[in-house]
C-alpha cells in the first residue's frame, strides 16, 4: 500500500506523519518543543537541539503506531515560506533526516514550505483537498505569521502562494502568547487563553487597525497592559484580546474578497484553533472551512500529502 513520510521541524513542535494514499488516511506524532515557565520563546540555537532530540523519538513512536511497508517518497518542510530568502535553522533537521532516509531507502525526497504544510492540512481536514486545482484565500495565522495568502495551482510547487496582506507589527499568536504570559500563563498561551476567556464576563468593543488588506496588531498588547494594570479582570482581557484577533482576521477576509473576489476561504494555523476565534469568524463567513485542532497546530501532515502529490499527480492524491 503506498505510504508518504512527511518530517516538520518547525519553531515550536518537532512531527512526523505517515500519508496513507489509498485510504486517505493520516497518522502523525509530533511533540512541543520545551520552553521555560514565563519565557516567550526559543533560540533557535536551543530549538535546533530539542529537535535533534526530539525527532528520532517521533519517527520511533510513528512506526510503532504503523509500521511501513511500501514507502513511496518522503517529503520534508525545508523552509518557512515559499520565498527567496526564507530561511529558519530549525528546518535543517527535518530536511537532513528527510535526505539521510531517502538515501537508505532509495525513495524519492521532496521539499517544501512549512506553509504550503500548513495549507494543505487544513485542506486535507476540512475535506477540501481538491480546492488545489483552484485559487482560493487561506489564511495561516500562528506565533511567526499572520498572513492572508492567494493560492493557486501550481505544477511544481502543487500551491502557489500569493502574499495578500499581513500584520506588519506584531503576529497573531505573538500577541495572543505575550497577554497570556502577562497574565501568569504558560508559553504557549493559545488553549490555556480561550479557556481563561470563557468565563468573561464583559466584552469590550474592538476596532481593528487596518491599512489596505494588512492589519497593526501591536495595539492589543498595550491595551491588555492598560487594562491589567487598571485592575481589569484577566477573564475579559483575555477574552478581549481573542476578540481582537478575531475582528483583525474578520476585517482582512473582507478586505481580500474585495481585492480578489469571492473565493473559498481555508484558515490553517494555531490560532484558527481557538473556538471564540473560529466561531467569530463563521458568523461572518458561513462559507470558511477550518482545519481540525490536530490539524492546525505544526504538523507534518500537509508535507506528507505534499509528498504524494508531488509524486504521484495531484488529482491522484484527491
Amino acid at each position: 500500500m503506498p505510504e508518504f513520510l512527511g518530517i516538520d521541524t518547525s519553531n515550536y513542535t518537532t512531527s512526523a506523519a505517515l500519508y496513507i494514499s489509498e485510504d486517505n488516511l493520516i497518522v502523525q506524532s509530533k511533540k512541543l518543543l520545551p520552553v521555560k515557565e514565563g519565557e516567550l520563546g526559543l533560540r533557535q540555537s536551543d530549538a535546533v537541539f530539542h529537535h535533534t532530540k526530539q525527532l528520532p523519538d517521533m519517527v520511533e513512536k510513528l512506526c510503532a503506531e504503523r509500521s511501513i511497508s511500501g514507502l513511496e517518497a518522503i517529503a520534508a518542510s525545508s523552509r518557512p515560506r515559499n520565498l527567496e530568502g526564507s530561511y529558519m535553522p530549525c528546518f535543517l533537521c527535518g530536511e537532513g533526516l528527510g535526505r539521510s532516509l531517502s538515501a537508505v531507502t532509495r525513495a524519492p525526497l521532496y521539499t517544501t514550505s512549512h506553509q504550503v504544510g500548513h495549507i494543505l492540512a487544513a485542506l486535507y481536514s476540512a475535506g477540501r483537498l481538491s480546492l488545489v486545482n483552484e485559487r482560493f484565500i487561506a489564511f495561516h495565522v500562528s506565533g511567526g505569521t499572520t498572513d492572508c495568502l492567494l493560492c493557486e495551482p501550481d505544477d511544481d510547487l502543487i500551491v502557489k502562494v500569493t502574499e495578500i496582506g499581513t500584520s506588519l507589527d506584531l503576529k497573531a499568536g505573538q500577541a495572543v502568547d505575550r497577554c497570556g504570559v502577562m497574565l501568569g500563563l504558560r508559553f504557549p498561551c493559545g488553549a490555556e487563553l480561550e479557556k481563561l476567556a470563557l468565563g468573561a464576563d464583559k466584552f469590550i468593543k474592538v476596532k481593528p487597525s487596518l491599512k489596505g488588506t494588512n492589519a497593526s496588531l501591536s495595539g492589543v498588547e498595550n491595551k491588555c497592559r492598560t487594562m491589567l494594570d487598571s485592575g481589569e479582570r484577566p477573564e475579559n482581557i483575555a477574552r478581549f484580546c481573542l476578540d481582537y484577533v478575531g475582528e483583525t482576521v474578520i476585517a482582512m477576509t473582507a478586505a481580500a474578497r474585495e481585492e480578489c473576489g469571492k473565493l473559498p476561504l481555508v484558515f490553517a494555523g494555531g490560532v484558527m484553533s481557538d473556538v471564540i476565534i473560529r466561531d467569530s469568524i463563521i458568523s461572518h463567513y458561513h462559507d470558511a472551512s477550518f482545519a481540525a485542532p490536530e490539524f492546525s497546530c505544526d504538523n507534518a501532515s500537509g508535507v506528507a500529502i505534499f509528498g504524494c502529490m508531488k509524486h504521484t499527480g495531484v488529482k491522484k492524491c484527491l
